[in-house]
């Protein structure tokens, strides 16, 4: 499918999805990142997890500059700040 139009595809389930939560401890974005990251992965069913960049030294290399940082299936979504809609979107699309 890769090239094809957006409009052919056809949706993935969001259940297959994985998102990820690289942070750190003590961050206040990154608390409320979790939290809209929580709301829809609840709501739709997504796994998710949280991966801490004081304990991986290839994510502090990659990321530290950015936290939090989200990634859809291992590519990343987005950083710093987290919005709910987007995120939805690119779930379910």
């Amino acid at each position: 499918m890769a090239g094809m139009s957006p409009l052919f595809r056809r949706k993935s389930d969001p259940r297959d999805r994985l998102v990820t939560l690289v942070r750190k401890p003590g961050c206040h974005l990154c608390d409320d990142a979790q939290a809209v990251i929580e709301k829809v992965c609840g709501e739709l069913g997504v796994t998710w997890e949280r991966k801490d960049i004081t304990e991986d030294q290839s994510l502090h290399d990659r990321y530290w500059e950015q936290i939090p940082v989200v990634l859809i299936d291992g590519e990343q979504h987005t950083f710093w700040r987290v919005n709910e809609e987007r995120l939805r979107r690119a779930l379910t699309d």
